[in-house]
């Protein structure tokens, strides 16, 4: 089994183009990609030929989980969730198969009180 090739995202080999297509060396990118905030890691996207395809999470610089979802083809598929710095879910969106179409979408405010309740159709 062949390991994942994993870049960070501010090597100086790292380019990306207009529709967000990720290079680095010159070819479009399959693996992981970090960024970091110091010593803390802050992102981790997965790619495929370039683009986000697969996981996509963000950390708050203390290791609190920001964000986490999953994309195709650099678009959002089912659900992406935020959360509010002291670990509160923040929001929750569905997104249908085919990444364009948003199903779902709720809020919370930092005591876990929803702000907003959206379904598509409702």
């Amino acid at each position: 089994m062949t390991a994942v090739q994993r870049i960070d995202i501010d090597d100086p080999e790292v380019d990306m183009d207009d529709s967000e297509r990720l290079y680095y060396r010159g070819e479009p990118f399959t693996g992981e990609v970090t960024e970091h905030l110091g010593e803390s890691l802050v992102s981790l996207d997965t790619y495929i030929d370039g683009y986000k395809n697969g996981p996509s999470r963000e950390w708050y610089k203390d290791g609190t989980l920001r964000s986490e979802g999953t994309l195709r083809d650099g678009l959002p598929v089912g659900e992406f969730k935020e959360w509010h710095p002291n670990g509160v879910l923040a929001a929750k969106q569905v997104f249908a198969e085919n990444g364009m179409t948003l199903l779902e979408d709720y809020k919370w405010d930092e005591h876990g009180q929803p702000t907003r309740t959206w379904r598509k159709g409702a």
